[in-house]
């Protein structure tokens, strides 16, 4: 196994991991507290959600430049930084007086995951390049994001019921702490793997701006329709920034946010694809899944947490499988066979009704759709990071990771529009029941366009435990 110089592969897996649970527990951690919150601050309905979009947009957005900072100024050095914003964000959300002040902090963590996350992704690559180790690793990295995600709502449940809202904020210090303390001590500083020029800040800009009013024209048609003269504006104003931004990447004098040319690695673009596919579907799998249990169902907040816990299992196993799968199989089967068993799960999950039960309804999809989406997550980040050249793959990471969350806000907000419609005026737990229940069904459509993806877009490969009986460099390569 090769190793960044210096570097102790065990404490640098136990840094990523760290790292990687906590960021997926912030995503997720929230949602079950938004009530306590909107009563302990006073927010309005509306200003409710930018508890969730101020950190889901800078992160997204946030999340290129994050990579080219790794890349530029060092893992180790960005890592630390990232870490710090986010501790601090979090102490200050915690100890919030009013929302402007919550929603800024959010926003502030959103940029502190955007540093760390991509750097963090980074180190563990050039930790383990190659073999059984990076299988492993990767292996390990999926099990803490998928349980991380997954826990977050039982976590944000048990905090909100039995130690208050602010808790869920302050959960975040002490994990951040820890990741600080093994980060200083354990991970050598290292090397600038890019010089000269400056970041490019503009670009960043143009795409968070593009992302967020796309987002916010999505979302708005609720009450605009998809036609209306407000939601045209906004989506036409969204892609002039997004055009803009490209251009500015193919122009700039500075260090480009992203090589336009990564795309030209079909199995960078089928990965990356993929995996925007994936958070569009999985993202709004929760939320409908959550919203089912309490409003349908009737089912306290605790108690809807342990629910997910079938999830999770069915997430830390199939990310386990897929170590032993991984070093047999094609990286892109297992993207096939993940893909299809998380279809399968939320397809399943769209014959909930209104009269159900946990055991009827959702244990066994939560089972089946877990266990399918933890067997894709490691493949996944393994094909879009192993082809890249050192001294991308910190942009690399950022833009897997930019995909997933813009893949996660733009399926929320279609989803959402599309099982509000199928709900109508007249709320009941029978129209309720039908809103969700196609939300879950259109998720699974879009997870069998993501296996359609893997199938025509990832380059065949051979099986790892054959490249490396063959000598090829890599594991799982990746490289047209």
């Amino acid at each position: 196994m090769a190793r960044s110089s210096g570097v102790r592969p065990g404490l640098a897996l136990a840094v990523v991991a760290v790292v990687q649970f906590m960021v997926s527990l912030d995503l997720s951690v929230v949602n079950v507290a938004l009530p306590g919150i909107a009563t302990g601050l006073g927010f309005s309905a509306v200003g409710l959600t930018w508890v969730i979009h101020a950190y889901a947009l800078t992160f997204g957005g946030l999340l290129l430049l994050g990579g080219k900072a790794a890349d530029r100024y060092g893992r180790k050095r960005v890592l630390l930084f990232g870490l710090s914003l986010f501790a601090l964000a979090s102490l200050a959300g915690g100890l919030a007086q009013g929302p402007a002040q919550l929603v800024a902090a959010r926003a502030v963590q959103g940029m502190g995951a955007a540093a760390l996350a991509p750097a963090a992704l980074a180190l563990l690559t050039a930790t383990f390049p190659t073999g059984r180790a990076r299988v492993r690793a990767f292996g390990v990295w999926s099990a803490t994001n998928a349980a991380g995600g997954a826990l977050g709502v039982l976590i944000g449940g048990l905090l909100t019921q039995y130690a208050g809202w602010r808790w869920v904020m302050f959960v975040n210090v002490p994990m951040a702490a820890c990741a600080l303390a093994l980060t200083w001590r354990g991970i050598p500083a290292g090397s600038r793997t890019v010089r000269g020029g400056r970041p490019d800040v503009l670009g960043a800009t143009l795409a968070t701006a593009g992302m967020t009013l796309l987002v916010f024209g999505v979302v708005r048609t609720d009450r605009h329709g998809w036609t209306s003269p407000v939601t045209l504006t906004t989506l036409a104003a969204a892609a002039s920034l997004l055009v803009v931004f490209i251009r500015v990447e193919r122009t700039t004098t500075r260090e480009p946010l992203i090589r336009l040319g990564l795309f030209a690695n079909r199995s960078v673009a089928g990965a990356n694809t993929y995996n925007l596919l994936a958070g569009a579907a999985m993202t709004p799998a929760f939320y409908f899944v959550s919203l089912y249990l309490q409003r349908v169902l009737g089912t306290g907040p605790a108690r809807t947490g342990t629910m997910f816990l079938p999830f999770t299992f069915g997430l830390i196993a199939g990310s386990l499988l897929a170590v032993r799968l991984g070093y047999r199989l094609v990286p892109r089967v297992l993207l096939v066979i993940g893909g299809l068993l998380t279809a399968i799960g939320l397809a399943w999950f769209g014959l909930i009704s209104p009269g159900g039960t946990f055991t009827a309804d959702v244990l066994g999809p939560s089972i089946v759709a877990g266990a399918g989406f933890g067997l894709c997550l490691g493949p996944v980040v393994s094909i879009a990071t192993a082809g890249v050249a050192p001294h991308e793959a910190g942009t690399a990471s950022g833009l897997l990771n930019s995909s997933r969350q813009i893949g996660a806000s733009l399926g929320l907000a279609a989803l959402s529009t599309a099982a509000q419609h199928r709900i109508g005026r007249t709320v009941t737990p029978e129209s309720l029941n039908d809103g969700y229940a196609l939300g879950l069904t259109l998720g699974a459509v879009l997870l069998v366009a993501a296996v359609l993806v893997a199938l025509t877009v990832v380059r065949r490969t051979s099986p790892p435990a054959q490249a490396e009986r063959t000598g090829e460099r890599d594991v799982m390569p990746v490289q047209d």
